[in-house]
């Protein structure tokens, strides 16, 4: 039989049984003819209910974010086909069960990424949080013409980023990549005329070397880093991470589970789409898929087991268009056995400002 969903149920409170939870999710039960007061129907409320966490809240310097965020990129380009009926409800599945942080480009798509966005938040604006970048310059037909830092492109990417979107402002601006052609001043004081102008609202850099996040922070206060972080991507524990702690910026890892590796959702290199990119990717080739997939395997024991909890973990954005995973993904991150004294780990946190 179907789930029985309840009626108006506020957003981050799931299903759950215990004194500090408020909300129950019920399975139907033969006896629920019998009327919610019967002891059948009381006992199979019990059975059925799950407990859940709400999602919690980060500060990437003075922008509050769900701990856990969705990177768009893989619902209009790069992971195999698209279905944008289905991450259009991935979207707002997220923004149902508390994950705000939504992050996307101008390449993405090329351009078609926010657009999608845009329309899945159009009418749920204050309920996300908005991040999106510039600087890789791409065509219409897809080809790339480079990166470009130069304060007039910054303008003009920013206008057409809005117009896409359909919003009056950017939460959070990236440079997707530096331009080592132009001075990081220009391009942050480029991007610090956005801000006083109320169309962007904090700014962000991605990929920047340690020497260039201080450089632009001290243009302009630089609310958040973006740079690959995982497992088997540990290169910002070396200088990136302490110089954005003692600067007090947000630090945001993006491909967090390694492109979906990391997941334990891939067996073969033929759960790949034959467009996917990840099969041009050196880690998803030849024999070092097989040697990775063994190590994830090993790692997998360590991952279910307690794993203590960390001073400074970085923000993580998931980049997978399939609500079912996402969720299980989400539960496996919050979700206490309770009674048993085994805790699950808590996903990655992301303050990077002390």
């Amino acid at each position: 039989m179907s789930r029985v969903e309840p009626k108006n149920l506020p957003p981050f409170r799931e299903a759950g049984r215990g004194r500090s939870l408020i909300d129950r999710r019920v399975d139907p039960h033969p006896s629920q003819a019998e009327g919610e007061g019967s002891r059948a129907y009381r006992n199979a409320r019990k059975r059925s209910a799950i407990p859940f966490t709400p999602m919690k809240q980060r500060k990437l310097r003075d922008l509050s974010v769900s701990a856990m965020g969705l990177g768009c990129m893989g619902m209009s380009e790069f992971y195999g086909s698209r279905d944008d009926a289905h991450s259009m409800s991935t979207l707002h599945r997220a923004l149902d069960l508390g994950v705000n942080f939504l992050d996307t480009a101008d390449m993405y798509g090329p351009f078609t990424n926010e657009q999608l966005v845009g329309r899945a938040i159009r009418d749920r604006r204050d309920s996300a949080v908005l991040a999106t970048k510039f600087g890789n310059m791409r065509g219409a037909d897809g080809s790339f013409a480079g990166v470009s830092g130069h304060p007039d492109y910054v303008r003009k990417a920013c206008d057409a980023s809005l117009q896409r979107l359909g919003l009056d402002h950017i939460d959070l601006y990236y440079q997707h990549r530096v331009d080592t052609n132009v001075p990081i001043e220009e391009t942050v004081g480029a991007m610090s005329e956005l801000v006083r102008a109320g169309k962007v609202r904090h700014l962000g850099l991605s990929e920047a070397a340690s020497q260039t996040i201080r450089r632009a922070n001290a243009v302009h206060p630089i609310t958040a880093l973006q740079t690959e972080y995982s497992l088997w991507s540990r290169d910002p524990e070396d200088e990136i991470l302490p110089t954005v702690r003692e600067l007090g910026i947000g630090f945001v890892a993006y491909s967090p589970i390694g492109r979906g590796f990391l997941s334990g959702g891939f067996k073969s290199l033929d759960d790949l789409e034959p467009t996917d990119w990840r099969r041009a990717n050196p880690r998803f080739q030849g024999d070092n898929f097989q040697k990775n997939l063994d190590v994830d395997r090993r790692t997998t024991r360590h991952r279910l087991g307690h794993v203590p909890r960390r001073r400074h973990r970085p923000d993580p954005r998931q980049q997978d268009h399939r609500p079912p995973r996402r969720e299980r993904r989400r539960g496996r991150g919050y979700l206490h056995r309770r009674g048993t004294g085994a805790h699950r780990r808590r996903p990655a946190e992301g303050r990077g400002s002390r």
